[in-house]
């Protein structure tokens, strides 16, 4: 394992945008299309990181073959570019080789770009991963892959009832609040889908128990912002109930 390598590991804290841990790569303002599509091929690592990191700002889709070749390129960096090129760059060609690479990525930083890309993508081959990373992932990696679910499972009804329960149990479980208020988000934007049944009742009661429970504000937050927007009946006579106690 190479000094870039053994830096990328300890990024556990790092739970903001996606697309902040690189800021540390020289930007290039404005992208040029043409010279970054060269850059891709290039020998240097460098020279591919800055190519990659472009197709993170400018949408061209003759970036996507290289960019999908070079899911496995050796240096880490250039990966967790790639990866969120490609999350700018949407295609249904890059979702299973964006799958492999997730399953057989060591590094967190590179699983961590590949999820938000894979809920960027839209396509429902992605659920299943994205449910195994919110279960068993680090938690930069949990984070994203709820926001990704709420974005790909609300394509299909079966889907939302997949997604719901681990969704739920991680709103309540997860020890990350950050984590816990992504899943209230993901939560509320799957019930905005549903049918007044079962499973709409049961995600509206996870979301009014974590509004009453959750000892972090920012979770109680989400959780109600969430409710809101649903505006579910019972949600909005707790919300009502709970601001005259002065509770929320």
């Amino acid at each position: 394992m190479n000094d870039d390598e053994l830096s990328l590991l300890n990024f556990e804290s790092e739970l903001d945008d996606p697309l902040d841990e690189l800021d540390h790569v020289p930007a290039i303002a404005p992208p040029d299309p043409e010279a970054m599509l060269a850059l891709l091929t290039a020998e240097d690592n460098a020279q591919r990181i800055i190519a990659a990191r472009a197709f993170s700002e400018i949408r061209d889709p003759r970036a996507i073959p290289h960019l999908i070749r070079l899911l496995t390129d050796v240096c880490p960096l250039v990966r967790v570019s790639v990866a969120y090129g490609l999350g700018r760059n949407p295609s249904e060609a890059a979702v299973e080789p964006l799958i492999r690479q997730y399953y057989g990525d060591f590094n967190g930083y590179v699983r961590k770009g590949i999820v938000w890309a894979l809920g960027n993508c839209r396509d429902r081959r992605a659920v299943q991963p994205l449910l195994h990373a919110l279960k068993t992932d680090i938690p930069a990696v949990r984070l994203w892959a709820a926001s990704g679910l709420a974005q790909i499972a609300h394509l299909d009804y079966n889907d939302i009832i997949t997604a719901l329960p681990p969704l739920i149990q991680s709103l309540h479980r997860d020890a990350i609040p950050a984590v816990r208020s992504n899943c209230a988000w993901a939560i509320g934007q799957l019930c905005r889908e549903l049918p007044s049944n079962v499973v709409y009742a049961t995600a509206i009661d996870a979301l009014l128990e974590s509004l009453v429970e959750d000892q972090d504000m920012g979770v109680t937050e989400d959780a109600k912002a969430a409710l809101l927007k649903v505006g579910d009946p019972r949600g909005l006579q707790m919300i009502e109930d709970l601001e005259l106690e002065g509770l929320v």
